[in-house]
């Protein structure tokens, strides 16, 4: 028996998943996956920190979560499974691990989808002001609740063609912006675009500070490269989605090496480039400031904008509601892959590993629509706690689950053996020092989230987070001893 068979529990017969996602599905979802509202609306906030010189920013996170990837993908490779990470955490390192990544993972998308369906409802009222936001959460809820019920291929559908209406989108706005740029289109403003908007490309620093505070009382305000770091590395959240669909890709072999590595151009031409082109058009000291409405409109928007084009506000929102809903989707289908990998790894209840006719984890799907109803309720009644703190808990997560994906895969390797690991047909780079580069970077990113008023919430909630788990994981052990 070789060490990968010794290491697969994956459950016989009819409990078994469908190897059905095909090797495009495997490509749009990882193309799809790096662009969100992160990008159409979180990218103002790290353009203000960093200036120009947020494109150097975007390197650099990007370089991280291409090793945490390929981290990731060498494990999927040698061992599709699914449940990835949370998976490989239990059987290559310790029950406890296991327990704790598939947990946090699972509870950091049922806060992310919460927050998607609750503003569902807003970009639905762009259109239709009279439909309650709750409606249009309950019905985007059902449809993609039941989408996902009816198989893996129609999971993989729904977020191949999400995928292509997000993609067509940022081409249509970079194509546009190289056009503007070249024909030296003036803005609304009279600006004329052009590379000279970038001319002063370090206005921060790497890292500055500024007195005072304007979100705190005499504090002191922190910018720059470094701080934009922070921001910038959560808009790459769910990028691990790679590594859950190994376990019913056609072809893990071929398709997760092939989407793990066109991460890096993913970066270049989604974010580098598109940033580069709309801080062309738009100086970039006016992205992120109110516009005569006293709104805070996306970089995307205002591209559109300055050109004339105002339409681009409807053009954006049915994006982002597809965004939105691309998340909820992707999340409902991560999240009952989760909870049937930890099923099997007995950190979970049992009828959680059930699959129906379709060979989906149906009890799984409909377990973690549940919980994300009551989670949606609560954004409802209490928005500002929900935002404000269960979302600190989801930011978190984020970084807890990349440290674990750096330390299991050096379990990994211990555990199958120096023969095993030069068997490997898709390696981690340098993979002595690359888990520890990995490390490195998800503490220096904790350490400025302090430093961040937005961020400093979940810095102190994460260590209560991880408490949490582990005495969860304590409380489990004791009642299954017990019976």
């Amino acid at each position: 028996m070789t060490e990968k068979e010794k290491h697969n529990t994956e459950k016989p017969g009819g409990e078994q998943l469908t190897k059905g996602l095909q090797n495009r599905h495997i490509q749009l979802i990882a193309l799809g996956g790096a662009i969100g509202t992160g990008l159409f609306y979180g990218s103002a906030e790290s353009i203000q920190l960093a200036g120009p010189s947020i494109l150097l920013t975007y390197l650099l996170g990007g370089a991280l979560i291409f090793l945490i990837v390929r981290a990731l993908g060498e494990m999927s490779t040698y061992d599709p499974k699914a449940g990835a990470f949370s998976y490989y955490a239990s059987h290559y390192w310790s029950k406890r691990a296991g327990f704790v990544s598939g947990w946090n993972y699972w509870a950091n998308y049922v806060l992310v989808s919460m927050v998607e369906l609750a503003v569902v409802g807003q970009f639905v009222q762009y259109w239709f002001p009279a439909i309650p936001a709750w409606v249009s959460a309950a019905v985007f809820m059902v449809v993609i609740t039941a989408a996902n019920l009816l198989g893996v291929k129609a999971f993989g559908e729904f977020e191949f063609w999400f995928a292509i209406i997000k993609i067509v989108a940022v081409v249509a706005m970079v194509v546009l912006g190289i056009a503007v740029i070249l024909l030296a289109v003036p803005g609304a403003s009279g600006a004329v675009p052009g590379l000279h908007n970038l001319a002063n490309f370090f206005p921060h620093g790497f890292f500055s500070t500024s007195s005072p505070s304007s979100a705190g009382s005499g504090g002191v305000a922190y910018s720059g490269i470094l701080m934009a770091l922070v921001v910038v590395m959560f808009s790459f959240g769910g990028t691990e989605l790679i590594g859950i669909t190994a376990g019913e890709a056609e072809d893990p072999q071929k398709s997760i090496p092939k989407a793990t590595n066109e991460v890096v151009w993913r970066i270049l031409l989604f974010y580098v480039l598109a940033l580069a082109v709309i801080m062309c058009v738009v100086p970039w000291d006016q992205i992120g400031v109110p516009n005569a409405d006293g709104v805070v409109v996306s970089p995307f928007v205002q591209i559109f904008d300055s050109v004339g084009i105002h339409f681009a506000a409807g053009l954006l929102n049915f994006v982002c509601l597809t965004a939105v809903i691309s998340v909820y989707n992707s999340a409902l289908y991560s999240n009952s892959r989760m909870l049937y990998s930890l099923s099997i790894q007995g950190n979970a209840p049992a009828y959680l590993a059930r699959t129906n006719a379709r060979s989906v984890p149906a009890w799984g799907v409909l377990t973690s629509a549940g919980i994300t109803v009551i989670a949606v309720v609560v954004v409802f009644l209490w928005p500002d706690f929900a935002f404000n703190y269960l979302m600190s808990i989801a930011t978190f997560s984020g970084i807890l689950n990349w440290s674990l994906i750096a330390i299991t895969q050096m379990k990994f390797r211990r555990s199958i053996g120096e023969d095993e690991v030069r068997k490997l047909t898709f390696k981690l780079p340098f993979a002595r020092v690359t888990p520890w580069i990995i490390l490195a970077g998800m503490a220096v990113i904790y350490g400025l989230m302090w430093l961040s008023p937005s961020y400093r919430v979940a810095a102190w909630l994460g260590p209560v987070w991880c408490i949490v788990l582990l005495v969860a994981y304590e409380v489990r052990e004791r009642m299954g001893r017990k019976s």
